[in-house]
């Protein structure tokens, strides 16, 4: 497992001054860990003629051990993050494999792993209001999100600063090295999404640095506006710009404003030149929601982003991201919580999406895609069993020129049992 020399110091140095100097109350007494258990069940069934197998379906268990240490007294306070995960097989074969749930074995790729695992360390420095984290990070950026959808999350090794120091402003930058994939428990060089009808040239290597910064202002309780710039070295070079506005109408209503858009270039010779527009409008009243979004891509490719993550679009879903190459898609969505007809904990999330316009080549007909969704969730308020949830995913997809029409279904239960 190949890892940063920097950070590895920066950890062990860390370390050492934790255990050298008396230990700070607020390090011990602001320190928080969890159990999370999460039971996953996955089943892809593939339904267009000539597919590689009938169907990628695998069952595992999940345990991701969470430790958050408080800071050391002092200018610049130390602490020390840490987690633990580990995925157990419960149910695979080689004809089932591939769901992305559990790692592969090397010697015989389409069997899995009996069990996988992973221990990241964070060492965190804080001056003020800004945070340093050294080490294991998962982000939740614009610009790149981990993606965390499977048994256990994507993983990845760098630095990233958090800065409060203006009131109603965030900023965040930093680089990444490596990333560890969902089902996997090596680090590796990271690369580019190119599933799909993107129409971006693939790379023989990965690239060692993704450098990006973000800065979100909120403006007023309703309004945000960002912006973040994205770099993955010898691939492409992201601009996003976004916008949240929560406009109140009385009586338990109001409409939600959900704007993004990204110029994503080329750098190195991948030929990105993608620019992706979003938009989503949402109507809430009582328990009820209704989205409207529209989504379009113009330009030479689809649109980039790091491998393995997700893509920070209005139309990304649990399958489809609808991102080829000048796709447009529409987007339907309702969503219902049962806690306003008494039913606290139960919630329902349905969406129909349609893409077409799919650029695929000189005298290829145009791509078209349809995905429809259902999420069924129900959180256990009270009892033995408070706070343990189930959620049904279902799914959807259908192509015609490109791509795999394809029926899921995902069960999981979880479970965060709280240590201290």
């Amino acid at each position: 497992m190949h890892r940063n020399l920097l950070t590895s110091s920066l950890l062990l140095s860390s370390s050492a001054m934790l255990l050298s100097s008396p230990a700070s109350a607020e390090f011990i007494k602001d320190s928080k860990a969890s159990l999370e258990l999460r039971n996953f069940y996955f089943n892809r069934d593939f339904r267009q003629s000539g597919a590689p197998q009938a169907k990628a379906e695998e069952w595992a268990q999940g345990f991701l051990l969470r430790y958050e240490s408080g800071f050391t007294e002092g200018t610049v306070g130390v602490g020390l993050d840490a987690i633990g995960l580990l995925g157990v097989k419960l149910d695979s074969s080689p004809d089932r494999a591939g769901s992305g749930l559990l790692k592969r074995d090397r010697e015989a790729p389409r069997r899995a792993q009996d069990e996988y695992g992973e221990l990241g360390l964070t060492a965190k420095l804080r001056a003020s209001r800004s945070t340093l984290r050294l080490g294991t990070l998962m982000p939740k950026l614009p610009v790149l999100l981990a993606n965390d959808s499977r048994l256990l999350p994507q993983t990845f090794e760098g630095g990233q600063l958090n800065s409060l120091e203006l009131d109603g402003l965030t900023f965040d930058a930093g680089r990444l090295t490596q990333v560890n994939q969902r089902d996997s428990s090596d680090y590796e060089d990271m690369g580019i999404t190119t599933v799909g009808a993107k129409n971006i040239r693939a790379r023989s290597t990965g690239s060692d640095a993704f450098d990006f910064a973000n800065l979100s202002y909120k403006w007023s309780d309703n309004l945000t506006t960002g912006y973040g710039f994205g770099r993955l070295d010898d691939f492409y070079r992201q601009h996003q710009l976004n916008l949240n506005h929560l406009l109140p109408l009385g009586e338990g209503r109001s409409l939600k404003s959900d704007l993004r858009f990204a110029h994503s270039s080329d750098e190195g010779g991948s030929n990105v030149d993608n620019k992706a527009f979003g938009a989503m409008f949402t109507y809430a009243f009582g328990g009820h929601a209704l989205g409207l979004g529209y989504q379009r891509m113009s330009g030479d490719t689809g649109f980039a982003y790091v491998n393995g993550s997700d893509a920070y679009l209005v139309n990304f879903v649990q399958i489809s991201d609808f991102a080829n190459r000048e796709e447009r898609s529409w987007q339907a969505r309702y969503d219902f919580n049962f806690a306003s007809v008494g039913i606290p904990g139960l919630t329902l999330m349905t969406r129909y999406l349609s893409g077409d316009g799919v650029e695929l080549g000189a005298g290829r007909e145009d791509g078209k895609e349809w995905e429809r969704d259902t999420d069924i969730a129900y959180v256990i308020q009270s009892g033995p069993l408070k706070n343990l949830g189930l959620k049904w995913r279902n799914a959807t997809v259908r192509t015609s020129h490109f791509g795999s029409d394809l029926d899921e279904n995902r069960l999981i239960l979880s479970y965060t049992l709280p240590l201290w």
